[in-house]
């Protein structure tokens, strides 16, 4: 894999876009060296659920992915970018290149979109328990105090409520695709340091990772729709 150097803001998540071949398909990724003193909380396949993390790495992978093994192609993805410890791996089917980034008072996020196959959570469809596809509207979102266990669920539930806002903004009638991702990363408090216990969309942090995530899938949104325009 190569390393392509970081694309850095000031203040923003700095991410390094990361090149690779797979089949022939040249591929990017995403990658956040978080480093220590993060709980991150995530819905992803390698190093979801609540925890320690030092990195988050977003992989795009073929549209006719079939590999049954995700948590382990992601995992060896991380040790080619040598990415060390605990971390949180997303896949999409999008172009990660054309990412969303968005911060608010602290707040940072970045999010990726590919829409082609989209819906609304609550339809008349069969369910499956079947793998799933890679997600294909990931988001990743950093906030720079302690939250609560409870806290984390809530910023899940608040950066989930936003997405589907952008997505409603930008004309997409869907409240997202089957397989959406996300993962919210909070710091470790240190002795003493106050820990949020509220980050729903009106508590001072929640309401800045709504606007974060918002602008940052508004984005990534817009620039999937002109990626299919041409």
């Amino acid at each position: 894999m190569t390393v392509i150097l970081p694309r850095i803001v000031p203040d923003v998540l700095p991410l390094q876009l990361l090149t690779r071949v797979e089949d022939d398909e040249r591929l990017h990724a995403l990658l956040w060296r978080a480093g220590t003193g993060w709980r991150m909380i995530s819905s992803a396949v390698l190093g979801g659920g609540i925890g320690q993390r030092a990195w988050v790495l977003n992989a795009q992978v073929s549209h006719g992915y079939r590999r049954t093994d995700p948590a382990r192609h992601l995992a060896d993805l991380a040790l080619d970018a040598e990415a060390h410890g605990a971390g949180v791996g997303l896949m999409t089917a999008a172009d990660v290149q054309a990412y969303g980034l968005a911060h608010d008072s602290g707040v940072e996020a970045v999010a990726t979109a590919g829409l082609g196959v989209r819906g609304w959570a609550a339809c008349e469809t069969p369910d499956t328990a079947s793998p799933q596809a890679p997600g294909t509207i990931n988001i990743i979102a950093a906030l720079p105090v302690a939250l609560s266990d409870a806290a984390l669920v809530n910023a899940i539930a608040t950066a989930t409520e936003a997405k589907v806002q952008a997505l409603l903004d930008t004309g997409h009638d869907c409240s997202g695709t089957p397989t959406d991702a996300v993962c919210i990363a909070a710091r470790i408090p240190h002795p003493g340091e106050e820990i949020h216990a509220f980050a729903g969309p009106r508590s001072l942090w929640g309401a800045r990772l709504a606007r974060a995530v918002h602008s940052a899938v508004r984005t990534a949104a817009h620039a999937d729709r002109s990626t299919e325009a041409r």
